[in-house]
């Protein structure tokens, strides 16, 4: 499939799998398609960064890679390894039947049949459906060493595995990167891609993407639900709900046939919107009750 021609086809196709975004958004998207320019996302967990890649790889019919990072990532971990085990056996093999040569077994060894691919060589391999979509998510929590691997292979769209020689992508892949800024991003990164910050979104979008996301629920609920949410990110705790909280809290509420809410359903499900102790005890008793009017108050007639 085609990448979308303008702006509004980006939105239109992102909607068609449930992603609701914005025309800064879709705008962002849409040069890094063009320009075949990595996209490099940030903001809080749970606003929809990850969720984007997956849209993008639906809506264009690609293959979705997806690289998750974590403390202490490497590049051998994330191009490729060796399978030993497997490499073992044919030498134990080899030995069995007499003794093989001994550089036509190396040849052997060090083959592709032996490769196991990690994402960014997985991303480089052509694919009958176009360039794959590679998701490089939550970058900040590797190191920078690893940032300085990974600026070389997004410039060049290629990786060396000694045995084997450099290896190129024949079309780049479409690369997304995803960022909760628990710690700042080297600059000559960043200055490879196309930057977008991804906040929370308004009230009335943030109705749209519940109203694709949960569809059965009924208006009144929706928006007594996103009112309470949005009420709730003012206020002074630890870990703020993101979007994906606010449609995981709607399902939680849909499976316990809510029709509205109540500070006794509130207390009841707060593990669905608030992943921290602390933050639970601040919501408990009256508290319940001061957001919900506070969210009702705000809420214009439907």
């Amino acid at each position: 499939m085609q990448t979308p021609q303008s702006i509004d086809a980006v939105q239109t196709m992102l909607a068609e799998t449930g992603y609701v975004c914005g025309r800064a958004l879709a705008t962002v998207v849409f040069l890094s398609l063009k320009l075949g320019r990595p996209l490099f996302l940030e903001g809080e967990a749970g606003v929809g960064k990850t969720e984007i890649a997956k849209a993008l790889a639906a809506g264009l019919n690609r293959k979705l890679i997806r690289l998750q990072c974590y403390e202490g990532l490497d590049a051998a971990s994330a191009v490729y390894e060796w399978n030993f085990p497997a490499q073992m056996v044919a030498i134990r093999t080899a030995e069995a039947s007499g003794g093989a040569d001994r550089k036509a077994l190396q040849a052997e060894l060090f083959s592709d049949e032996f490769l196991v691919e990690r994402p960014l060589l997985e991303a480089m391999r052509p694919d009958e459906n176009g360039a794959p979509v590679l998701l490089i998510d939550e970058l900040d929590r590797t190191d920078e060493p690893f940032e300085a691997f990974l600026l070389e292979a997004l410039s060049d769209f290629q990786v060396t595995i000694p045995e084997l020689g450099t290896i190129k992508a024949p079309e780049p892949p479409i690369v997304i990167l995803t960022s909760n800024r628990t710690r700042e991003v080297h600059d000559a990164l960043k200055r490879r891609c196309l930057y977008h910050w991804v906040d929370y979104p308004t009230f009335d979008r943030e109705i749209e993407i519940l109203q694709a996301r949960a569809p059965e629920a009924a208006e009144t609920l929706s928006r007594e639900i996103v009112a309470f949410v949005q009420m709730l990110r003012t206020e002074d705790i630890f870990k703020k709900p993101g979007v994906a909280e606010t449609i995981d809290w709607a399902k939680c509420l849909l499976a316990l046939d809510v029709i509205d809410l109540s500070p006794e359903v509130i207390s009841d499900t707060l593990g669905a919107i608030l992943k921290y102790q602390d933050d639970i005890q601040k919501l408990q008793g009256s508290e319940a009750k001061r957001l919900l009017d506070e969210a009702r108050a705000g809420l214009a007639p439907a």
